[in-house]
């Protein structure tokens, strides 16, 4: 596809960075020639100088023959007008733009065709909020993500001494808790990808990946880890975007405290959340303030400033200290590889966390859902199985007949709609039914196009 990217900030860069990577043809549209010379020199795109929201810089940029404009600049303005004009102007067919406004609303008349013509809206606060409530609900976790309408899930933890499965094969795993029927679709051992046959046993240390209907997550994640207590007493280092939003939709389940440096900002947080959130001015970094807060006492502490280097000290010295679970938000991605699993239990890309909901828009075939895992070397993709026997490569066939790229699998089969659907574990001679939802995880992102192909119908398919 031919890709248009207004900005090369942060989600730009790992936008572009994502994108690149599939062999789509990539144009990155920023005022920062420094900024995309470093883009150019990284990643196979061609960066273009210049104010996107003006027709000369997105003819320059290829707007003419592009597929996809995504508008990920740090101002809503610019990305509601750069869509616009694309539309308007160029006839894009397709247009993405990063709001934090939530007042902006995806469907509605105003981002219509005949407003501001904008397809989807990202959010990458709302995402990073969404994915770390999750984390919140799982402390087990090192991710969890959910398909077809949260009835699958997708869950990775790390495998725990005195977990029931845990020394024990595959096999006898699903032995073990026969009430909650899962699939074990991917296992890394000290980063290296493990065959996760029958016969393979789980060893502590082990990344598990684990697909299971969500209402029996629990019981299948306490299988590899000991269950956690909830999260009932939480520090946020942090009153952005993402600490305030998380802080309001935490009020009701916790105890919140929230330090902030920024005098001004504490004042505004005060006045945008209950008194029974405490909202305390100054330094996430500040040891004698995080024991006079009994950070030791903290089921989990998250730091989320903007500033990485803030937050990896700030993390580490709350796990110092005693904190239970210390998770951070975490920009730049060597420092995120080089953190995950170290002192800090989890590291954060903001970024990352939105790349999966673009995939969705970008992936051939009927592709319902995608979230990109392992920091975006892997992927997970739910797509709907369309069409007959005739024009479908997957309706009517044994999962066994299905060819799949190496080590990638099948893990869950969504069938039905509603409450009423079911989450089928598939096995070798599972039939693929028209319209089953399908989750695939895939462990090379260069794996991608193989699948879609999968889901792509024919005009006359015939296997």
């Amino acid at each position: 596809m031919n890709i248009i990217i207004l900005g090369a900030g942060r989600v730009g860069e790992s936008v572009a960075e994502s994108l690149a990577s599939e062999q789509n043809d990539i144009t990155v549209i920023d005022t920062n020639a420094s900024r995309l010379r470093k883009l150019e020199e990284r990643f196979d795109l061609r960066g273009v100088v210049g104010n996107g929201i003006q027709p000369s810089v997105l003819r320059e940029a290829g707007a003419k023959d592009a597929d996809m404009v995504i508008a990920c600049a740090a101002s809503d303005e610019s990305n509601l007008v750069v869509c616009k004009v694309a539309h308007d102007v160029f006839n894009v067919p397709n247009t993405i733009a990063r709001l934090r406004s939530s007042e902006f609303v995806e469907g509605e008349e105003l981002l219509g065709k005949t407003g501001f013509a904008v397809d989807h809206v990202i959010c990458p606060e709302e995402s990073v909020t969404r994915y770390i409530r999750q984390l919140i609900s799982y402390p087990e976790a090192l991710q969890v993500v959910e398909f077809s309408q949260q009835r699958a899930c997708l869950t990775v933890v790390r495998a725990a001494s005195g977990g029931a499965g845990v020394g024990h094969t595959i096999a006898e795993l699903r032995e073990r808790i026969p009430h909650a029927e899962m699939r074990v679709v991917a296992l890394y051992r000290l980063d290296t990808e493990m065959d996760p046959k029958p016969s393979t046993r789980i060893l502590p240390g082990d990344e598990v990946f684990l697909l299971a209907d969500s209402r029996k997550i629990r019981q299948v994640l306490g299988a590899i880890h000991n269950i956690d207590k909830p999260v009932q007493r939480l520090m946020i280092a942090g009153g952005g975007r993402v600490g305030l939003r998380l802080a309001r939709s935490l009020v009701d389940h916790c105890e919140v405290k929230i330090i902030e440096r920024d005098p001004k900002r504490c004042e505004y947080l005060a006045s945008q959340l209950p008194s029974s959130v405490l909202v305390l001015q100054g330094d996430g970094a500040d040891e004698d303030l995080l024991q006079d807060e009994n950070v030791g006492m903290m089921d989990m502490f998250l730091a989320l400033t903007s500033d990485d280097e803030d937050n990896i000290m700030s993390a580490m010295l709350a796990k110092r200290l005693g904190a239970g679970r210390v998770l951070s938000l975490i920009n730049r991605r060597a420092y995120a590889d080089m953190m995950q699993g170290s002192t800090i239990d989890i590291a954060i890309s903001p970024a990352q966390t939105v790349i999966g909901e673009l995939l969705a828009h970008l992936r051939r075939g009927d592709v319902a859902a995608v979230h990109s895992l392992r920091r975006g070397t892997a992927e997970a993709l739910e797509g709907v199985a369309r069409g007959d026997v005739k024009t479908s490569k997957l309706v009517g066939r044994r999962v066994e007949e299905i060819k799949l790229p190496k080590g990638a699998a099948i893990g869950a089969i969504v069938r039905g709609e509603g409450r009423d659907g079911q989450v089928l574990m598939p096995h070798h001679d599972t039939l693929i039914e028209a319209d089953d939802h399908i989750i695939i995880f895939i462990p090379n992102k260069r794996q991608v196009r193989e699948v879609e192909k999968l889901f792509q119908v024919g005009a006359t398919f015939f296997g």
